[in-house]
C-alpha cells in the first residue's frame, strides 16, 4: 500500500488579529498544525488532525471547518474543563504579525495544553490502522510547553516510528506559550531551548525560520544544522520574502521566493508553505535532484505567498488549482 496521507498534531486556536486601525479585531481559526491539516486538504491531500478543543463556540467552529474541508477528526478531543485558546495578534506596517499574549480564561489552562494520551490509547487499534496509510506526521514544538500534551506528542511520535512514518517538525518557536503555561512558566529560555532541541532529534524533515536557526543552532546553514541532529534530516530555512535555504536528499541549495505588492497579512504563510511542500512530496515523490527540489520549494513558496493576500490563515489558503495557475503566470 502506497502511503499518501498526513497526520497533523497540535494546537487549534483562534487568531484574534488587530485591524489596521488598531481600534478593533477580527477572529480567525488558526494554530499551525490545524492550518497545515486544512491547507493539505485544499491541495488534494488527505489529512487527519489530532488536538484538543474546548466545548465552546470556537471549538464548534473548528469542527465545522474541518467537516467542510474533509479533515479527518477520528482522534479529535473535546475538553469540557478548558476553553479553546484565543491568541492576540498585532501587525506592523508591513503586515508582519507579532504575538501579544492571550485572552483571559476562567480555566486554569487552555484546551490545546491537555491533549490526553489516555484517550489516544483507548483508540490505539484505530490509530495503528490509520498509521498504515500515513506517510508524514506533522507537528510543532508548542505542545512541549505543557507536560500533558508533551507526553502525548512523544507517545504519538513513538507509535509513528513503529510504522515508519516520517516525522516533520516545524520548530515554530513561540515563547509566549511557555511564558503563560502554568507548569513551564518558571523554566528558563535556555532550558526551553534544550527541551525543544531534544525533541528535534526525532525529525526527518525540519522547517525553521532564520531567527530560529540562529537561536537553536547558532547557524544558518541547513547542511550544518542537519549534521547536528541524529537523523540527519532534510532542513528548510525560511526568511519571509528572502530566499529559502535548503538541504534535501543530500543536496544543498537556495531558492528565490516570488514577491507581490498585495501582502495583507502574513499569518499562516509558513504553515501553507509547509503544506505545499509536503503535498509535492506525496504527489510527485521524494525529489532526487536539485531541479525536482526547486519545483517542490517553488510550489510551497506560492502556497505561502497566496495565503498573505488576505486576512487570516485557513480562509486565505489557496486551492491546488489556484497555486498552479499562479505558477503558470510566473513562467509565461
Amino acid at each position: 500500500m502506497k502511503k499518501k496521507k498526513v497526520i497533523c498534531i497540535g494546537e487549534a486556536l483562534i487568531d484574534r488579529i488587530k485591524n489596521k486601525s488598531n481600534q478593533g479585531f477580527t477572529d480567525f481559526l488558526g494554530g499551525a498544525p490545524a492550518n497545515v491539516a486544512c491547507a493539505l486538504r485544499k491541495l488534494k491531500i488527505d489529512s487527519t488532525f489530532i488536538g484538543s478543543l474546548g466545548n465552546d463556540d470556537y471549538g464548534r467552529k473548528f469542527i465545522s471547518q474541518f467537516d467542510q474541508l474533509g479533515v479527518n477528526q477520528d482522534f479529535l478531543q473535546i475538553d469540557h474543563n478548558s476553553s479553546t485558546r484565543v491568541v492576540n495578534i498585532g501587525r506592523d506596517q508591513f503586515g508582519d504579525r507579532f504575538f501579544s499574549g492571550f485572552e483571559g480564561s476562567s480555566n486554569s489552562c487552555f484546551a490545546d495544553e491537555v491533549i490526553n494520551k489516555k484517550l489516544i490509547e483507548k483508540e490505539i487499534l484505530n490509530l495503528e490502522k490509520s498509521f498504515l496509510e500515513i506517510k508524514y506526521l506533522v507537528t510543532g514544538t508548542v505542545l512541549l510547553s505543557s507536560p500533558i500534551s508533551a507526553e502525548t506528542i512523544l507517545f504519538l511520535v513513538e507509535q509513528a516510528n513503529k510504522f515508519e512514518v516520517k516525522i516533520v517538525i516545524d520548530l515554530n518557536w513561540r515563547e509566549v506559550f511557555w511564558d503563560h503555561a502554568s507548569l513551564s512558566s518558571e523554566i528558563s529560555t535556555a532550558a526551553r531551548v534544550n527541551l525543544i532541541k531534544n525533541f528535534l532529534n526525532h525529525a526527518n524533515v525540519l522547517k525553521l525560520a532564520k531567527e530560529e536557526a540562529t537561536l537553536f543552532f547558532e547557524d544558518e546553514n541547513p547542511l550544518l544544522i542537519s549534521q547536528q541532529l541524529p537523523n540527519r534530516p532534510d532542513v528548510i530555512i525560511t526568511d519571509g520574502k528572502n530566499p529559502v535555504l535548503w538541504y534535501i536528499n543530500g543536496l544543498q541549495g537556495i531558492t528565490e521566493t516570488p514577491t507581490s505588492q498585495e501582502i495583507v497579512d502574513t499569518t499562516g504563510a509558513g504553515d501553507a508553505f509547509l503544506a505545499g511542500f509536503i503535498s509535492k512530496l506525496i504527489s510527485s515523490g521524494y525529489p532526487s535532484n536539485a531541479q525536482e527540489i526547486e519545483v517542490c520549494i517553488k510550489f510551497a513558496c506560492v502556497c505561502g505567498l497566496l495565503t498573505c493576500f488576505g486576512e487570516g490563515a485557513i480562509e486565505q489558503q489557496p486551492y491546488y488549482e489556484k497555486v498552479n495557475k499562479f505558477l503558470g503566470s510566473l513562467i509565461s
